[in-house]
């Protein structure tokens, strides 16, 4: 029993910094894990008002957000590059009895923001529901513990709080993952949530009232196949927030460049951080088959049917590492990105693969300095 001891003692926040030199024996930290001491120095100058059950103010939750130096000289490290205002308004609609939805296109952080919202908020981001097609009511209300309800029939001590509960009892914040992959009656259990704020539980003639403190942030993508469509009855408690693409290829670089440097460390990987060109090489790419035009805007270009998002970036660039790490001399080359760009671009056989190959022989094979692709890219076939 002793190692299992040990290991709930590090998954504490309170043991955990986001110093460099840390080293954590679990494959992901939670957000209040890893920056731990962000947000333990957020707390200690943060003198503004906070909203009942709220760790921070939402002027430092928004200072642990998007990043920036305290007066105590202490930097803070961006968690989301990109539009201010859109992250006040999620915010600021967290501290009202409205939900927050976070909507767009699939990559663009639309967890992370939810994981990180939470983490300032409640010092928890645990309290996830994770959406498919085959999540059930109890999975969002509760369920039970059958050989207890057998025993003893219906009580509290049989009944199995979901996150969900969990989170209205203690005024935290629940996040609702992939809310439209949801079957669309089992959606609207949270109507009841999010209008009336309490849960109830008709088999004990009791209910769960929600404690000050207590909302919901959902996440959904407007790609996903097969989605349930949200009820004009549900999508009215959402204040909806739409997050966008990067706008321009440096910001999109620097929010790949941050999240490989900071896998690179988690996952331990003996490989050099690649160089800013590198990693500039693949987001161009995607950016150009996105946008079905070149960065010049002289060629135009067949998009794939893939949305060749900023994580699946962050993926080619950190598979790449890890095939120079363990195969190569440590230094990211045109070989150890081709196989990944490849998988990432070309999602349908046929259609994808003529548009590959078009950009190759039009784009990379043209390009200076990119003859190393061309050539790695024939090699693979």
């Amino acid at each position: 029993m002793a190692p299992a001891k040990t290991n709930a003692k590090k998954s504490t926040p309170d043991s955990q910094t986001s110093d460099h030199s840390h080293q954590s024996s679990f494959l992901r930290e939670h957000a209040e894990q890893q920056f731990a001491h962000e947000l333990e120095e957020l707390a200690t100058v943060d003198s503004r008002q906070r909203p009942p059950s709220w760790k921070l103010s939402p002027w430092a939750v928004s200072i642990y957000l998007l990043g920036g130096r305290l007066e105590n000289g202490f930097e803070v490290l961006p968690k989301y590059i990109g539009n201010r205002r859109l992250m006040e308004v999620a915010i600021a609609t967290l501290a009202t009895d409205r939900a927050l939805l976070l909507y767009g296109v699939p990559g663009t952080a639309k967890s992370w923001v939810s994981e990180h919202l939470a983490a300032a908020i409640s010092g928890d981001s645990t309290l996830l529901i994770q959406g498919t097609a085959g999540t059930s009511e109890e999975a969002i209300r509760y369920g039970w513990n059958y050989a207890r309800l057998l025993a003893e029939g219906p009580s509290m001590d049989a009944l199995v709080a979901s996150p969900m509960m969990r989170a209205m009892a203690d005024g935290k914040i629940a996040r609702v993952e992939e809310l439209t992959r949801i079957p669309s009656d089992v959606q609207d259990t949270l109507i009841t949530v999010l209008s009336e704020k309490t849960l109830p539980i008709p088999e004990l003639n009791a209910e769960v009232q929600a404690t000050k403190g207590f909302n919901i942030i959902a996440t959904a993508n407007n790609r996903d196949r097969g989605v349930n469509e949200l009820s004009s009855a549900l999508k009215r408690r959402f204040n909806t927030v739409i997050l966008p693409m990067p706008n321009t290829l440096d910001e999109e670089v620097k929010i790949v460049h941050q999240r490989v440097e900071s896998l690179g460390r988690a996952l331990e990987l003996p490989a050099e951080v690649p160089a800013l060109e590198e990693i500039q090489r693949v987001v161009t790419i995607f950016r150009e088959l996105r946008n079905g035009v070149t960065i010049d805007g002289k060629t135009k270009l067949k998009s794939p049917t893939g949305t060749l998002s900023t994580a699946e970036a962050i993926s080619v660039v950190n598979s790449g590492m890890a095939l120079s790490a363990h195969f190569g001399d440590g230094a990211l080359k045109a070989s150890d990105l081709i196989s990944g760009l490849v998988g990432a671009v070309i999602k349908d056989p046929v259609q994808d693969q003529v548009v590959w190959k078009e950009y190759l022989e039009t784009v990379v094979k043209e390009r200076d300095g990119w003859k190393d692709l061309y050539r790695a890219s024939r090699e693979i076939g």
